[in-house]
């Protein structure tokens, strides 16, 4: 077992807690050649997921979460192997308490920004991880906070608690802001008009100047104009706090949803029950 006694064991079980994930280049810059990995897993110090992809044990009386089905893969690439990616989009919005509505039958859906290796989608898990491009802000990464939910549901702030424990580690994921533009970027192909209308009907403390951070730097005017038809559908006590005239809604009406509704201030179609009070008494007479 000499490659075992190494003096690169330690090391590692210092930087992977039990439970995460590396794969064989993150290891292969740790100076671990295959034999040692081979040896740390017949001695049971990891254990092989699929190919190129280890796990370090948990201790025998800690049993994991269904939760950690995908949060582990996802929190071991954003803290071990340094990989530039966030939660986002619903999938933001369901960790930060908002009503995530699915389909039945369908598998979860975990809506990740950025950049992920590609064995993150052949994981044996119950969930489908879907990868989006950064390219909604480009280069701005406003908006995405490092928070996590403990054991009894409570949400923490604290990005220095990083203890053993994995359901502590606290996980890069975009603020309720910046996760409803990425949600309405996924209609209305990817995500559900009235879905995002009930989760937009709870987000009562959105924060202003955040909001118009972001709304400054999307890159999308169907998104722009999305957002305000929401806003003022909803008109919680942050949306007089939002200058449309400093917002680039771009020119010439926008098709979206098919057989919809022109919305007379957005110039987006939108399905029929989006559109103010006074538009739809118009259509009825």
């Amino acid at each position: 077992m000499s490659h075992q006694k190494t003096p690169r064991l330690k090391p590692l079980l210092n930087k992977v807690p039990p439970g995460f994930m590396v794969d064989t280049p993150w290891l292969r810059d740790q100076n671990i050649d295959p034999k040692s990995i081979h040896d740390y897993v017949r001695s049971g110090w990891l254990e092989r997921v699929i190919r190129g992809v280890y796990r370090r044990p948990l201790p025998e009386n800690v049993q994991a979460s269904s939760d950690t089905e995908w949060q582990i893969p996802l929190l071991s690439l954003q803290w071990i192997m340094d990989w530039d990616v966030h939660l986002g989009g619903e999938s933001a919005l369901d960790l930060a308490g908002y009503s995530h509505y699915l389909s039945l039958g369908q598998r979860p859906r975990i809506h990740l920004y950025g950049d992920t290796p590609s064995w993150l989608k052949r994981l044996p898990t119950k969930t489908k991880f879907v990868i989006h491009r950064r390219s909604l802000f480009g280069n701005d990464h406003s908006g995405i906070n490092e928070t996590n939910r403990d054991k009894s549901g409570n949400r923490s702030d604290d990005t220095n608690q990083k203890a053993v424990n994995v359901w502590r580690w606290p996980i890069k994921a975009s603020s309720p802001e910046r996760a409803i533009l990425e949600a309405l970027d996924e209609l209305p192909k990817h995500a559900s008009f009235d879905n995002l209308d009930k989760v937009f009907e709870g987000l009562t403390t959105l924060r202003p100047k955040m909001l118009d951070t972001l709304l400054a730097s999307c890159e999308s005017v169907k998104v722009r104009r999305l957002f305000f038809v929401y806003a003022d559908r909803h008109n919680h006590a942050w949306r007089q706090y939002i200058d449309t005239s400093k917002v680039d809604f771009g020119s010439g009406p926008r098709a979206l949803a098919e057989g919809g509704k022109l919305h007379p201030t957005y110039k987006i179609y939108v399905p029929e029950g989006l559109l103010p009070a006074e538009s739809m008494r118009a259509f009825d007479d």
